[in-house]
């Protein structure tokens, strides 16, 4: 019996715990400790380190997104623009039909027939309104004052009843292209009778 509680004394129970034994704490209790304990300087510095580099990647992110952004709207500008180009070359390649049409209407000769002209005049509408709706538009002329913006004098002549640079004839219609020149209008304009003492003698009407 003396053998038994020595033996018991040397073997602790496996329902105890050691005393003194810190190994044997529960681990929930390790974990709280281990919050509990202030946070050191390299921890802070690494926290530091991790946020500014997550502002960086946050920053770049927004720069290639605005990068794109301006691509997609140049991109987009550019096909729009080649388009345009495209359609305002057709439509420039036309101008001198619709001439040919005016010059026909215009001078009508002799014995043709009513109806060539009706079908050529309805013809020359549809063109018109075709056109039109691509956003051609003629330029107003005669009875304005001249602008070198939206006409080209080919001629002067004087005309003391009317005004200064007013345009009393049209030579060729011009015409916009969605509020962009696509062809000034040829003109006739008038001028004042030039003082004999303001003449050097050229007879050349130009514009003053």
């Amino acid at each position: 019996m003396h053998d038994d509680d020595e033996k018991d004394l040397r073997t602790p129970s496996s329902g105890g715990a050691a005393p003194g034994n810190g190994d044997a704490r529960p681990e929930n209790e390790v974990a709280d400790a281990a919050a509990a304990l202030p946070a050191s300087p390299a921890a802070s510095e690494l926290a530091d380190k991790l946020a500014a580099e997550k502002q960086e990647l946050y920053d770049r992110l927004l720069r290639k997104q605005a990068e794109f952004d301006n691509y997609r709207k140049r991109a987009q500008k550019e096909k729009e623009e080649l388009r345009q180009h495209a359609a305002e070359e057709v439509i420039r390649s036309l101008l001198p039909i619709l001439d040919g049409f005016e010059r026909a209407l215009q001078h009508r000769a002799e014995g043709v027939p009513d109806a060539y002209y009706q079908g050529m005049e309805l013809i020359y509408r549809q063109m018109q309104e075709t056109l039109g709706r691509a956003g051609l538009t003629a330029i107003d002329a005669i009875g304005q004052d001249f602008d070198p913006h939206l006409h080209q004098a080919a001629e002067t002549v004087v005309a003391p009843d009317r005004r200064e640079h007013e345009i009393v004839e049209q030579l060729q219609r011009g015409y916009r292209l969605k509020q962009r020149l696509l062809r000034p209008a040829m003109v006739k304009v008038a001028v004042k009778a030039r003082q004999q003492a303001n003449s050097s003698g050229d007879d050349d009407a130009g514009l003053e």
